[in-house]
């Protein structure tokens, strides 16, 4: 299956992240290569729903993706920085594997137990359709590069570059 996109191209609006449209919590930001990714949220969790989001908004417009098919997610990491390296790279591996886009995402919870960091969550979307969805950009894979979790004032700021 081809899935190539505009390298850069600006992603539309739409999309419901857990149960809400909030496009505006998203900023795809200048970086030389790859794609650098700003999402914030008022929970981490809401931040790991962004960061999903963001990932399929640089593959196609989510606002065209139905929630047809369900998949729950349940992936720990070492710390918060690992865990939205598994997040993100969860989500990638459904596309390569299921060609499965998703729109909707709800973080259930995020949690410590046994210095492990875990993620409970649950993701809807449908199967890639060359007629219907958009190509924009093909995404590889998830990196540490730049990446940070911090709490703010008002919520969670995270960044993190992804391999186009």
């Amino acid at each position: 299956m081809s899935f190539m996109g505009r390298p850069g191209s600006n992603p539309g609006p739409g999309a419901i992240i857990g149960g809400y449209m909030d496009i505006k919590k998203i900023r795809f930001l200048p970086h030389t290569a790859d794609v650098l990714i700003e999402v914030k949220g008022n929970t981490l969790e809401e931040v790991f729903e962004n960061a999903g989001l963001a990932i399929f908004e640089l593959m196609t417009d989510t606002s065209k993706v139905e929630r047809k098919v369900l998949r729950d997610i349940n992936i720990d990491g070492i710390d918060l920085l690992s865990l939205l390296y598994n997040w993100i790279d969860s989500l990638i591996y459904f596309f390569d594997a299921e060609a499965l886009l998703f729109s909707s995402f709800k973080v259930h919870k995020i949690w410590q137990e046994n210095s492990k960091f875990k993620l409970k969550a649950s993701v809807w979307g449908e199967q890639y359709n060359s007629e219907k969805h958009e190509s924009r950009t093909a995404v590889k894979a998830a990196t540490y590069h730049l990446m940070e979790i911090k709490r703010e004032d008002h919520g969670y700021v995270a960044r993190f570059v992804v391999d186009i």
